[in-house]
């Protein structure tokens, strides 16, 4: 399946091992990096890696992240998308199988809403071509914008928990709830 999605604004598509410079430059920002756990990448090697990480998503669970750009410009914005967590070493609040949607851009790109926008469309087609019945997301509760983010596109709080030493939040959205 090659994915493909289209804002106003933003084109979401497959990750593609061409993109390791582009991974480099968002996950090697320590600022993008501030809350996941203060781990910017420091290598190529690094990026080669999540880029792996991302096309074996597409392959076997069949989802992923999407490389974002900006259409206005062609610039690499960042991510967003849908990842299916599955396993013990992807555990989060208790949840070891789950939809999650996220999102990761350039401080650059901040505060022009793409986040919002991009997230927007991943949740509809989670909901509408995936047909996924729940999609979850957390964010740290330090950071105000991805909450914020998060509540916006339709997500509801469900709790706070602990993941590696730093208050969360765990917010889900129900297919039955979506649009509404």
């Amino acid at each position: 399946m090659e994915f493909y999605l289209e804002t106003e604004n933003l084109i979401l598509r497959q990750f593609q091992e061409t993109d390791v410079s582009h991974i480099f430059e968002l996950d090697s920002n320590p600022e993008v990096h501030k809350y996941l756990g203060n781990k910017p990448i420091s290598t190529y090697k690094q990026a080669e890696e999540i880029i792996s990480f991302f096309l074996e998503q597409y392959e076997q669970r069949k989802i992923g992240r999407f490389a974002t750009f900006e259409k206005s410009s062609g610039d690499f914005i960042g991510w967003s998308g849908l990842k299916l967590n599955s396993g013990n070493k992807e555990e989060l609040n208790g949840f070891t199988k789950f939809i999650d949607i996220g999102y990761r851009l350039i401080p650059k790109f901040w505060g022009k809403g793409y986040a919002t926008e991009s997230a927007t469309k991943c949740l509809d087609f989670g909901f509408r071509a995936m047909n996924y019945d729940i999609i979850y997301g957390a964010a740290e509760t330090a950071n105000n914008g991805s909450n914020k983010i998060l509540q916006k596109i339709g997500l509801k709080f469900v709790n706070d928990f602990i993941f590696e030493g730093s208050e969360a939040k765990w917010y889900e959205l129900r297919k039955s709830d979506y649009g509404q």
